[in-house]
């Protein structure tokens, strides 16, 4: 092995904390009496403010600690989430810290949260932090930054979530050797979750870190590099341009390609015309936020990309029809009952003299469920009218398709790595496939869920992938670590927000607690006796509970489901 030097290196601007790093000298410690040791009742969680900055305070198993007071993913308040095993669950997206380090215990985020020292001192409460520290709620964790390197190499191919958490815990687990990031698109990774919800960003307000978190960290990164090929036996990977790259350890992590409008049994005339998009880059969501100003739009299909855009645009554009196959919005996810609620979902209407209530039919979106596009017209190459399967022409302008994803996987082909029908790439519980060296990450891959007696699934969630990269690394560096994550996802309707977590398929009814037409409501999903997946709007934390008490491996019974009192909280 070549010789070896290295810095341990938090990015700027983080955290002087104990546990990462020490404080600079000169830098003078704030210390602050915020309150006496039994004005805070055992497992509660409080925010107090030490120079205009706010942290959470937390009492559990009899000790005081104080970490950061939002989510470092995405800014809920913590202090609205869950205490549960030394770990605080954020409200909204289901994303874990540790109460002592602010280190992350569960996804998605990239970053933890500030830590700061807590001591009893006359049975007062007394918080010690340096400036910086509170100015600052995140903290980038600790990581190996090579100054050079061993020659072990490992090769991901990928750019998004999966494989930015896989290079960040290899570094975090001061893994010495070359990490080379091989991405189909032009793009450093970036958030792509984000393209349906808000279409308007530009890559600068995506990027999930900036380049110069890439060279610190000596994480190689090759942009517009599409794979053609994997030979396992010669360790080495063919890209389309002819080259081709040698490595020790591969992470397949390629994510999905978008369906164009392309039925699989039905040819679908016109499907190339201009203003037809299928919201697969940056560049295209843009071009339909730009394009859609006042004008007719038609979005193809009624689950979470689709809906979220039609969110987007209904108040930017001059009508929006979605189509979908089903008889309601998101049938298959959360059942008819509250696809049927969201399709009539209410917002705000501001008036010259009122604000009223105005379902979502009645605004500006229409729906034609039960229905397929079977052409799409214009003239002069630019989309003017789609055409129905039961004969109604819609004028449209523009058209986005949100019909699904399929894995980019074709390059698999004949290289000995097991794939199921789909084209899913075959995992363990340590994301390892068939073939020794090669791992498997994020939306491509069919694994064991733990939560489903190691059912084998496949499930595309942000916060699934951000788990998936993790565990891969671990197994990479012999940590024999295997995936154990509950589910989660969320969507943002208009000001609403859904969260979901379980995996509800196979579902044999669903309880139902609050009001629907309000949209303020928790539902659970039973098979057998037992909750197997829960969803919400407007009733946050109660995802965020059901999803702590699945992950310590305990069950809530359909009976416990049925009451309002909720007593499957005390297994937390």
């Amino acid at each position: 092995m070549e010789g070896l030097k290295v810095n341990l290196l938090l990015p700027p601007d983080q955290s002087c904390h104990k546990h990462e790093q020490k404080r600079n000298e000169d830098e003078p410690l704030i210390e602050k009496q915020i309150c006496a040791v039994n004005d805070m009742n055992e497992g509660e969680m409080r925010e107090f403010e030490v120079e205009n900055h706010k942290m959470l305070v937390i009492k559990s198993n009899g000790e005081f600690s104080a970490i950061g007071h939002l989510c470092a993913h995405l800014g809920a308040p913590l202090v609205k989430g869950v205490l549960s095993n030394g770990k605080v669950r954020c409200p909204r997206h289901g994303a874990c810290f540790n109460i002592k380090t602010g280190d992350i215990e569960e996804y998605p985020t990239l970053d933890g949260v500030q830590s700061y020292q807590v001591k009893i001192q006359d049975n007062n409460v007394i918080i010690s932090a340096c400036a910086e520290a509170l100015e600052t709620n995140r903290r980038t964790q600790l990581m190996l930054a090579p100054v050079s390197l061993s020659k072990r190499i490992i090769l991901i191919i990928g750019g998004g979530p999966a494989a930015l958490v896989c290079a960040e815990t290899l570094r975090q687990q001061f893994f010495k050797g070359r990490i080379i990031m091989a991405i189909k698109e032009i793009h450093l990774p970036y958030d792509r979750s984000k393209l349906s919800k808000s279409p308007n960003l530009g890559i600068k307000s995506l990027l999930l870190r900036q380049p110069e978190f890439f060279s610190t960290y000596g994480i190689e990164m090759m942009t517009n590099m599409e794979v053609v090929s994997v030979n396992p036996s010669k360790k080495r990977v063919g890209f389309i341009d002819g080259t081709s790259q040698q490595y020790n350890d591969l992470l397949l992590a390629p994510g999905c390609v978008v369906f164009k409008y392309r039925p699989r049994k039905l040819y679908c005339p016109g499907a190339d015309l201009k203003n037809i998009f299928s919201l697969s880059t940056p560049e295209e969501a843009r071009k339909i936020d730009r394009f859609s100003k006042g004008k007719a739009i038609v979005i193809v299909g009624a689950s979470f990309i689709g809906m979220e855009v039609a969110w987007y645009l209904m108040h930017k554009a001059k009508s929006v029809t979605v189509i979908g196959k089903r008889k309601v919005p998101f049938q298959d996810v959360l059942g008819i009952d509250i696809g049927t609620a969201i399709m009539k979902l209410k917002s705000l209407v501001s008036n010259l003299k009122s604000l009223t209530l105005q379902s979502l039919e009645a605004e500006n979106v229409k729906f034609y469920m039960e229905n397929t596009v079977i052409e799409f017209r214009g003239q002069n190459r630019l989309l003017g009218a789609v055409v129905l399967e039961d004969g109604v022409i819609l004028a449209a302008q523009v058209c986005v398709v949100g019909i699904g994803v399929k894995p980019a996987t074709t390059f698999l082909q004949n290289s000995g790595i097991r794939t199921d029908v789909m084209g899913q790439v075959i995992v363990n519980k340590s994301m390892e496939t068939n073939v020794t060296k090669v791992f498997a990450a994020g939306d491509v891959t069919t694994f064991p869920l733990p939560l489903r007696n190691d059912e084998a699934v496949s499930i595309r969630h942000w916060q699934i992938a951000h788990s998936h990269g993790h565990v891969a690394a671990l197994n990479m560096l012999k940590k024999k670590a295997s995936f154990h994550s509950v589910p989660y996802f969320w969507s943002t309707m208009s000001k609403n927000s859904l969260r979901y977590a379980g995996y509800g398929a196979g579902s044999e009814e669903v309880i139902i607690h609050g009001n629907l037409d309000e949209l303020t409501f928790v539902a659970f999903y039973i098979k057998g006796n037992n909750v197997i997946a829960a969803c919400s709007m407007n009733s946050d934390p109660v995802v965020s509970q059901v999803a702590e008490v699945l992950s310590l491996g305990k069950t809530i019974s359909k009976e416990e489901a049925s009451r309002a009192d909720m007593p499957w909280t005390k297994k937390i």
